[in-house]
């Protein structure tokens, strides 16, 4: 079978299920809470409306930095469903027929990249929408400005597209190569969730750290963003990767995570 017939077979099996509009509802929720909650607490300290003893913000670059919670937060999801896209083939055991009909366990894969690029890109404007709309109407309603008319905000916007693409392909070699679905989801939250947020927490204080922190998953990300609510008053954030660079190495933490999975566990037999 060829690649097209099996992105074709591959599409049908996320867009018939209800896992990828389910998780892209929590994602919205989540992206458009958080954009909204922080917005509200930076645009209030940035036009000094919370009183003489708190501390301002600067306007610039506020909004960017707003934008920025589709991937700072949001980055896990696409993350998810990357992974789920593999780990529910193993768990339902729907790969078996699969690989029967297409013996070229390669083109199964690659099938899986292709949508996994698709899904991606809606994420990022769900995403992307999300957060910049109460956001901007945050700013708006403090007479800050929202700089969407400027070409770095939609170059912003170009670069969480393609971060959001990469985090799919990430969570597709994490489901390669880690067949086990709870093993896997628990994986990639606690990581993502505890062990890297404490480690770049850390080296807020420690900054010999910070050599090895900046090169994280989600610090690659933010920096190939361009911006972050966590890097919001840090010291480190000065020393960030440079976005392209931030991009190849998020990059290779997909090629990785996918080779991995190919030669491991992708060639085992499937019962």
């Amino acid at each position: 079978m060829s690649l097209r017939r099996a992105t074709r077979s591959e599409s049908t099996k996320l867009f018939t299920t209800s896992i990828w509009w389910l998780l892209g509802i929590v994602l919205v929720a989540y992206i458009a809470f958080t954009a909204a909650a922080v917005g509200l607490a930076f645009s209030l300290s940035a036009s000094g409306s919370l009183g003489d003893d708190a501390p301002v913000l600067p306007a610039e670059g506020l909004a960017p930095t707003l934008y920025s919670t589709a991937t700072s937060v949001g980055y896990v999801f696409p993350l998810l469903l990357g992974t789920l896209m593999v780990t529910g083939e193993f768990r339902h055991k729907t790969l078996t027929p699969t690989f029967l009909a297409i013996p070229r366990r390669g083109t199964v894969l690659w099938a899986k990249i292709v949508v996994g690029v698709l899904i991606g890109v809606i994420y990022a404007v769900a995403g992307i929408v999300a957060a910049v709309g109460p956001a901007a109407g945050i700013l708006v309603a403090n007479d800050l400005p929202t700089a969407l008319d400027e070409p770095d905000t939609w170059a912003l916007f170009g670069r969480m597209l393609i971060a959001y693409v990469l985090w799919v392909l990430v969570g597709i070699g994490v489901g390669a190569l880690v067949r086990n679905q709870v093993g896997a989801i628990v994986g990639v939250l606690v990581f993502t969730q505890f062990l890297e947020p404490v480690g770049r927490a850390a080296a807020a204080f420690v900054t010999e750290l910070n050599d090895v922190v900046k090169y994280l998953p989600g610090a690659a990300s933010d920096a190939l963003v361009g911006a972050s609510l966590f890097t919001v008053g840090m010291p480190q954030a000065e020393s960030a990767l440079e976005w392209w660079v931030g991009g190849l190495v998020l990059l290779g933490y997909a090629a990785v995570a996918l080779l991995l999975g190919h030669l491991v566990s992708w060639r085992r037999d499937v019962s």
